[in-house]
């Protein structure tokens, strides 16, 4: 019986952090504002995902010791709400997910010690461009945050989990998932 609880409060904290982001304008955050010049190799850049703190959430997760906020952009959440990728039909062109990572904590001072998100982890960046990446279809891209300085940079092979650094680094992971055009995320029910 406590799991459930903890869940939920899980996904309630979760909902608050992503509130807290949405209220902001992409630019208010100073020294984040360095974030928009990042860019992985062959090509992926942060720039192509200004403005994902105000995109719909699409589901939230629990990661080992890590909570993440799935967020799509306009062209995305309409392709999930016409039935894709369940009706066989790829996400079109234009398509962008950022799953935003938060490290966690026990608060013991709530009922059922929900795992809440404390310091952000990274940011993950996924877009449909077939043109751009033929196989697959689908570019990635992860950016690491230092807390300490509120930066970003491009993930590598020393991040845990190790990031190949570049637009394909996600396809190996994805391929499992390939009948549904490379996507995990299942967009929940409101």
């Amino acid at each position: 019986m406590r799991r459930p609880v903890m869940l939920s409060s899980v996904g309630i904290a979760v909902a608050f952090a992503v509130m807290g982001c949405q209220a902001r304008a992409p630019h208010d955050e100073g020294p984040r504002d360095a974030k928009y010049a990042l860019q992985v190799p062959n090509g992926l850049a942060f720039a192509e995902f200004e403005g994902y703190e105000a995109w719909e959430t699409v589901a939230v997760s629990h990661n080992g010791d890590k909570l993440a906020v799935i967020l799509g952009n306009p062209t995305l959440i309409a392709a999930y709400k016409s039935g894709i990728p369940g009706n066989g039909k790829p996400f079109p062109d234009g398509a962008k997910f950022a799953k935003i990572h938060w490290n966690t904590e026990v608060n013991d001072s709530e009922p059922g010690q929900p795992v809440v998100p404390t310091t952000q982890h990274d940011v993950d960046f996924m877009v449909k461009d077939a043109k751009r990446f033929p196989e697959g279809g689908w570019g990635y891209a992860e950016f690491e945050f230092d807390a300490a300085s509120k930066t970003f940079q491009p993930g590598t092979t020393a991040d845990s989990p190790p990031q190949a650094h570049d637009a394909k680094c996600g396809l190996a992971c994805h391929t499992i998932v390939k009948t549904k055009d490379y996507v995990y995320t299942r967009y929940q029910t409101r």
